[in-house]
C-alpha cells in the first residue's frame, strides 16, 4: 500500500433478495452511490456487510460486480476464516475476482487471546496470499483485540501492509508511530475515533458512516472537530441498531438496502424514526449536506 490509497472508504452494506441471495443490480447501485459521494475505494464483505455471514462464491460477486462499476476503485474484500484453508479459499476468490487488497479478520472460535497463534495464522496466511493484506482487528465483533506489540511484529511482512483497527482507541496508533514510519497503514474503524486518529498517524477511516454521511466523515478526517462531532452524534445513535440501523440509514442517503441474511432483523418504525430526526438535525447543523 502507498500514500495514493483512500484516504476514507465505506465498509460497504450488502443487500439480499427475498430469498437471501446477492442483490447484483441493488450491489452494484450502491456502488455507483459511494463513487457518486466521491468515495475512491470500498470495502465489500466487512462486517457491516455481513461478511460472517457471506458465503463461498458471493466474494466473486461482491468483487467483481464493484470492478464491472469502475476499473479504477480500490476494492478491499474482508475475510472471517478460522483456518488457513478457510482463509486460502476466500482470498484466493476475492484476489481472482479483481480485489486490490484483503482484510483479514483475527481468528478467534479457538485461539481468542492466544496471541502467538492468531500472529502465526496471520503470518502463514501472508505467505500465500497474492494481495496485500490488511489486518482487522474489531473487538466489539469478536471480542478480541490485536495487541500493538503483535501489529508491529506483523508489519515487517512484504504483504501485511495496514490494518483497519475498530477497537475505537486512537492512542493505540500513536503507540505505532515508529511502524508507521515504514509505510504501514492504519484506517480507523470506529467513526468516533477518526479525528485523533488522523491525528495521531493513521492514513484514514473505513466506516460504516461512509454508508451515509460520507461528506461529514471525509471532514472529519481531515481534521475538522465540529464535523467529528456530528458524526459522533449520528453514529451513536445509527449504530445503536446495529446492521440494519446502518442500512436504513444509507437508504436515506440513496443506496438501495434490499434484506438482511437472518439471523438479523429490521428495525422497528420508531427505530427508523429516530434514525430520519438524527438526519434532520445533521443536515441542518451542517453548512454542507451529506
Amino acid at each position: 500500500m502507498s500514500s495514493q490509497w483512500p484516504h476514507t472508504m465505506p465498509a460497504l452494506i450488502t443487500p439480499f433478495t427475498s430469498n437471501g441471495l446477492v442483490d447484483i443490480a441493488k450491489h452494484r447501485h450502491n456502488v455507483s452511490v459511494a463513487i457518486s459521494q466521491s468515495s475512491q475505494g470500498v470495502l465489500v464483505a466487512g462486517s457491516t456487510g455481513e461478511g460472517p455471514y457471506i458465503e463461498q462464491g458471493e466474494r466473486t460477486t461482491l468483487v467483481s460486480e464493484a470492478r464491472s462499476v469502475s476499473t479504477d476503485l480500490v476494492i478491499i474484500c474482508a475475510i472471517f476464516a478460522e483456518t488457513d484453508r478457510q482463509a486460502h479459499a476466500q482470498i484466493t476468490e476475492a484476489a481472482d475476482a479483481g480485489a486490490n487488497a484483503v482484510l483479514v479478520v483475527t481468528p478467534t472460535t479457538l485461539i481468542r487471546g492466544r496471541d502467538i497463534a492468531v500472529a502465526d495464522f496471520f503470518l502463514r496466511v501472508a505467505d500465500f496470499s497474492p494481495v496485500p493484506i490488511l489486518l482487522y482487528t474489531v473487538p466489539p465483533v469478536t471480542g478480541y483485540e490485536l495487541p500493538v506489540p503483535t501489529i508491529a511484529e506483523l508489519a515487517n511482512h512484504d504483504v501485511i501492509r495496514g490494518m483497519k483497527d475498530s477497537g475505537g482507541d486512537p492512542s493505540r496508533v500513536g503507540a505505532l508511530k515508529t511502524t508507521l514510519s515504514t509505510g504501514f497503514l492504519v484506517y480507523a474503524g470506529n467513526s468516533s475515533a477518526v479525528l485523533e486518529s488522523a491525528q495521531l498517524g493513521a492514513h484514514g477511516a473505513i466506516t460504516a458512516s461512509a454508508n451515509y454521511a460520507a461528506t461529514t466523515l471525509d471532514r472529519a478526517v481531515a481534521g475538522d472537530a465540529t464535523a467529528q462531532d456530528r458524526l459522533n452524534t449520528i453514529t451513536a445513535i445509527v449504530q445503536h441498531h446495529g446492521v440494519a440501523g446502518t442500512k436504513f440509514a444509507a437508504s436515506l442517503q440513496g443506496m438501495e438496502i434490499g434484506t438482511s441474511r437472518l439471523p438479523l432483523q429490521a428495525i422497528s418504525p420508531e427505530a427508523e424514526q429516530s434514525i430520519r430526526a438524527a438526519f434532520t438535525d445533521l443536515t441542518s447543523a451542517s453548512p454542507q449536506s451529506d
